[in-house]
């Protein structure tokens, strides 16, 4: 059994509740650093959320901004957050994590959760595989677009900006404010070149999250 499929087994409403929970803290913390805002709004039902990665504060900056009925799924580098017994209960409690590996059966891994995906839940993904810098934007892998594809679900693109300055990689705790920017869903079907350019097109305002969502709310 991959080590992820009991975590889509638990009961729909610990879950939503879990997610509510999540919310509320990471949006308290994020307001005492600085705050978040949240422009755009994924679409109803399951997706699977690609997003740029500069920085652990990522992962807080998505609870603290996706609606809690999405009940976001975070993928985490198994060989580091469920390394040890302690990582693991922080990745699973704090930040509603699940393992991928990166070395050998981790598109086994993605590809359970495709049940969550269809009981309406977000999965989140980062597609460089691994943290870059701040504005830039490394070549995406294709497991999220594989695991969108096996469960028919949209592609949506998100842009995470402020994070790296917020904590940026080897670096430490700076006060600023975030922007979480969700674009417009892409097909199931999207290549790499294709999700890469969305989130990048949020990135630089080259489009507006107006394009593929609704409403804007500081969190």
């Amino acid at each position: 059994m991959s080590p992820v499929r009991h975590c889509a087994h638990l009961p729909a409403l610990p879950r939503r509740l879990s997610a509510r929970l999540r919310k509320s803290l990471w949006r308290a913390t994020l307001t005492a650093t600085g705050g978040v805002r949240r422009e755009g709004r994924l679409p109803r039902g399951g997706c699977v959320v690609i997003a740029n990665h500069t920085s652990h504060a990522d992962t807080a900056a998505l609870l603290a901004a996706l609606d809690a009925r999405h009940a976001p799924r975070i993928a985490a580098a198994a060989d580091y957050w469920f390394a040890t017994a302690w990582r693991r209960r922080i990745c699973r409690r704090l930040a509603a994590g699940f393992p991928v590996r990166r070395t050998g059966g981790g598109l086994r891994d993605l590809l359970a959760m495709t049940e969550a995906l269809h009981r309406g839940h977000a999965v989140v993904l980062f597609p460089e595989g691994t943290r870059g810098r701040e504005g830039s934007l490394g070549a995406f892998h294709r497991g999220a677009l594989l695991l969108a594809r096996h469960a028919q679900v949209p592609v949506v693109p998100v842009a995470l900006m402020g994070t790296g300055q917020l904590l940026p990689k080897h670096g430490s705790l700076t006060r600023t404010r975030l922007r979480v920017r969700i674009g417009a869903p892409l097909a199931p079907t999207a290549g790499p070149a294709e999700a890469r350019a969305a989130v990048e097109a949020l990135l630089t305002g080259a489009v507006t999250p107006e394009d593929g969502g609704s409403g804007a709310r500081t969190a």
